[in-house]
């Protein structure tokens, strides 16, 4: 099972529940859904989701994804993308995301002793 991740917010994951599909907040404006795997998870959330709050990690069976999912350079790197709205039946578990009191994302303690 290949794994990958996305940052949510927790209103648009609550719809998503509702509808069986989800957009995000790059669907309609990039064309893709932005994922990461597992050793990207603190960098993303660092560069991207900086003093948020009400944030959630989905976790998600790229097999099971109905769209595409495409691996595309980025910062250096190769992070998963999806093109179309992720089926809510992909997401495997949906953990609280929040940053530290210093401000800064951690990986999430149940994600600390799985092999990347």
């Amino acid at each position: 099972m290949d794994v990958i991740f996305h940052i949510a917010k927790s209103q648009q994951w609550e719809e998503a529940k509702q509808l069986k599909s989800y957009r995000g907040d790059t669907l309609e404006s990039e064309g893709f859904i932005h994922c990461s795997t597992l050793p990207q998870i603190v960098r993303t959330s660092n560069k991207f989701f900086a003093g948020q709050t009400g944030l959630l990690l989905l976790w998600i069976d790229s097999g099971k994804v109905q769209a595409e999912v495409k691996y595309e350079p980025a910062a250096g790197d190769d992070y998963p993308h999806i093109y179309g709205p992720l089926n809510v039946d992909a997401v495997l578990q949906v953990i609280e995301f929040e940053a530290g009191a210093d401000g800064k994302f951690e990986l999430p303690e149940e994600l600390r002793n799985i092999d990347s």
